[in-house]
């Protein structure tokens, strides 16, 4: 019997959240089944087995956050799982080598999985409130359980309803006698709970088959937390607005967005941000932008202003170095880099995530709109790869898709600029007529807004570079003089 040890999965991450087990008890894996789905602090990752058997037990719930080393899943011979111990190893002879994962002990099977890494036996999982992970003893008592069940895949932001009652997970607690179930409730509903304090075993259920739902475990809580100690008559109704009492819930600090706000407060407390801005006439941008999208080339793509933009700004790094830089506070020098790793922040339902086009700057025009096509659906779909977030040297963020005109950005560690792009609009502007005069025009208008590191990128540096990425946007033909 081996028991896989959470691996990391890169990026030096030290825990990750069980999401949703691809297999369950009894199941025949081989190596390289994905056999677990879990979020770590910058993505959602699929873990491949590095062993071949069958599932003998999980022994970490869906929805249990586990360091890194920690056994999450039992796989060997059925036989193993009833067969006595052997006898314990003597003291020190394994302490040098984890012999519980093939590539910690150097064998060859699941030595091509990634995040291998020596595991320390003693990783503590994080206490539950609910029942206890299922243990090897209990796995056959848990195989008569289950049945037909499967465990739920859907991520435990996905409601109750999206799901049919199927989903939900029946198993025997690891201390509970055989024959002595623990509730049934679906993965999102469990999540719940155990974000709430609340004993499963102590829920009412309502739902079909028995099935705790999540008014049941909402009721068991008292409601919704309330500002004011007075709990309303009716659990989940609305507040009167007689007694002045205001709802509230509440969200665990984790994943992406924990990163995030770990990353932006080192950001913002670390490197002295300035910010400028300019507006821009892009009416000649939006006329290419149609243009591109009549080409037969283009027609397979999604071309926007974006691209422009993603073009314009690796153009205008040429005459400005500086942008494309870092602050190695260590070495107290300034890292200049040929190559440009652009960033795209992106929203998703699990947070701003900001992965980024490798070697922008050696790509065609259209071989960077089919890598950006293909950073923001990876991105919105949470597939999103430690790998892909990693490395980047200059981002831009397009709020304009907000229909908002511009905002302050924050610079991400590790790079020495942002981009702010705002929604394009049709605004009255003056132009130069064909005579010589001013004249008042409808004009597709924007705002750009750029913050910089000031600690080495000064305000000449910045405003040229500003300047730049805004002359080409004004005039997609001024490219040709870069």
């Amino acid at each position: 019997m081996a028991e896989y040890l959470l691996p990391d999965p890169g990026e030096g991450l030290t825990e990750a959240e069980i999401v949703a087990w691809k297999v369950k008890v009894g199941d025949a894996v081989a190596i390289n089944d994905i056999v677990v789905e879990i979020e770590t602090a910058k993505s959602l990752v699929e873990l491949p087995s590095p062993y071949a058997g069958t599932v003998l037990a999980l022994l970490v719930n869906e929805g249990d956050t586990v360091e890194v080393g920690t056994p999450i899943i039992s796989i060997g011979d059925p036989a193993e799982a009833t067969a006595p111990a052997p006898a314990a190893p003597d003291k020190g002879a394994t302490d040098e080598i984890d012999l519980s994962n093939p590539a910690a002990s150097g064998s060859g099977e699941g030595e091509s999985l990634v995040g291998r890494m020596k595991a320390e036996r003693g990783a503590v999982r994080r206490a539950r409130r609910s029942a206890a992970p299922v243990s090897a003893a209990a796995a056959a008592t848990q195989q008569q359980v289950q049945g037909s069940f499967e465990p739920g895949l859907p991520s435990p932001d996905v409601d109750e309803s999206d799901t049919d009652v199927e989903d939900a997970v029946p198993a025997t607690s690891a201390t509970a006698p055989a024959g002595e179930l623990r509730a049934l409730a679906k993965p999102p509903v469990r999540k719940l709970a155990k974000d709430l304090g609340v004993d499963l075993a102590d829920v009412s259920a309502s739902g079909p088959n028995g099935t705790i739902t999540r008014d049941d475990v909402q009721s068991a809580a008292g409601g919704f937390e309330t500002v004011a100690s007075a709990p309303s008559s009716t659990t989940g109704a609305a507040p009167s607005s007689t007694t002045g009492v205001d709802r509230e819930w509440s969200e665990p600090i984790k994943g992406v967005r924990k990163m995030m706000a770990g990353a932006m407060v080192q950001s913002a407390f670390s490197a002295p941000h300035v910010t400028e801005w300019v507006t821009v006439d892009v009416t000649r941008t939006m006329d290419f932008v149609a243009r591109l999208k009549q080409r037969k080339e283009f027609r397979e793509v999604k071309v926007s202003p974006l691209l422009v933009l993603a073009r314009a700004v690796m153009l205008a790094m040429r005459r400005t170095p500086e942008i494309n830089s870092c602050w190695d506070e260590a070495g107290q020098r300034v890292v200049f880099k040929s190559y440009v790793n652009l960033g795209i922040a992106a929203a998703t339902p699990r947070g701003l995530v900001v992965p980024n086009v490798k070697d922008a700057e050696a790509l065609s025009l259209l071989d960077l709109a089919a890598a950006l096509n293909q950073l923001t659906a990876t991105a919105r779909d949470g597939r999103t790869q430690p790998a892909e977030m990693s490395g980047g040297t200059f981002t831009i963020t397009n709020v304009g898709v907000f229909g908002v005109d511009a905002g302050t950005p924050i610079i991400n560690p590790g790079e020495s600029a942002i981009l702010c792009f705002g929604a394009v609009r049709k605004q009255p502007w003056v132009v130069t007529g064909a005579d010589g005069c001013d004249e008042i025009a409808i004009r597709q208008l924007s705002t750009l807004a750029l913050s910089f590191d000031h600690r080495h990128i000064d305000g000449e540096k910045g405003s040229r570079f500003l300047a730049d990425v805004a002359g080409i946007l004004e005039d997609p033909a001024s490219a040709l003089l870069f």
